[in-house]
């Protein structure tokens, strides 16, 4: 269970007039919590305020936005040294209906969980996706952002109850790969690398922006692009990226099926040079 902490304070309920509650009109981020800190802060924060800014919410300072992630660590039951922090900024409470009044103060909300440590397996063998059916509608206005309204995320991963499958990608209503449902994903063709474009839905990940970042700085070159189904499949190597699980190679999806190379155990040890450690060492 996730430790819910509203201005400081423990234990407190949202107004069922605040706009997130009526129409989802919110952002959040979710931050891995490592030896005490929160991981790659700063992506999170500027993610927040730029999302923010084009959805025309006021967003606390920064200082303001570390302090109540660090309250709520200080006060949380969950363990501090490794869990996962959850900010949710709304509109706040407002009158009935769509427009905003403008005099509303933002809702801000911290919560603390228990952060899930996948199997070993997971990040030597590779993990099990599958294709969802679910298309993501096209709204570039939204697109990148975190918003609270994750309803498609939601269908499409209600369209399976196997363990055995770690995640589903999804295809935008044009049939072309986006991301999954709570990660991003790359595609290996012999040493070229390629990541969709989140330019008409999707989120763009903070971890997929620190695995672009390391990549460019190894002068290894990915490219940013539209990205069709069959080159999913023809790829020789896929994987996901996550902010709290860092990287996956994937194993299958479907009858498709991906071995793991050398180019991907590269990108692994730059996260890893990185600080950025899950899995094996």
């Amino acid at each position: 269970m996730t430790e819910w902490f509203l201005d400081g304070r423990p234990g407190a309920t949202v107004s069922a007039d605040d706009r997130a509650v009526q129409y989802g009109d919110g952002l959040f981020e979710t931050i891995a919590i490592r030896d005490g800190a929160p991981r790659l802060w700063d992506y999170h924060v500027e993610r927040l305020q730029t999302g923010a800014a084009r959805l025309g919410l006021q967003v606390p300072a920064k200082p303001a936005l570390r302090a109540a992630v660090h309250t709520a660590l200080d006060t949380a039951q969950a363990g501090h040294n490794r869990c996962v922090a959850k900010i949710i900024l709304s509109a706040g409470r407002g009158p009935r209906g769509y427009r905003r009044t403008g005099d509303a103060s933002p809702t801000l909300l911290t919560g603390v969980a228990e952060a899930r440590r996948l199997p070993e397996s997971s990040y030597r063998d590779g993990v099990t996706l599958r294709l969802c059916n679910t298309r993501l509608a096209l709204q570039p206005q939204l697109a990148g952002m975190k918003t609270l309204n994750r309803l498609e995320q939601v269908l499409a991963r209600s369209e399976w109850s196997d363990d055995s499958v770690f995640e589903g990608l999804t295809l935008d209503t044009d049939g072309r790969v986006i991301c999954g449902t709570m990660s991003n994903v790359f595609l290996i063709t012999g040493q070229a690398l390629a990541t969709p474009a989140i330019t008409r839905c999707g989120v763009s990940g903070v971890m997929r922006r620190h695995v672009l970042e390391l990549l460019d700085r190894a002068k290894i070159e990915c490219q940013v692009r539209d990205v069709e189904v069959g080159e999913l499949w023809a790829a020789d190597d896929v994987f996901i990226s996550n902010s709290q699980f860092g990287i996956l190679p994937a194993r299958r999806c479907g009858n498709h099926a991906w071995q793991t190379g050398e180019t991907f155990r590269r990108v692994e040890a730059l996260l890893r040079e990185s600080g950025v450690a899950e899995g094996p060492a």
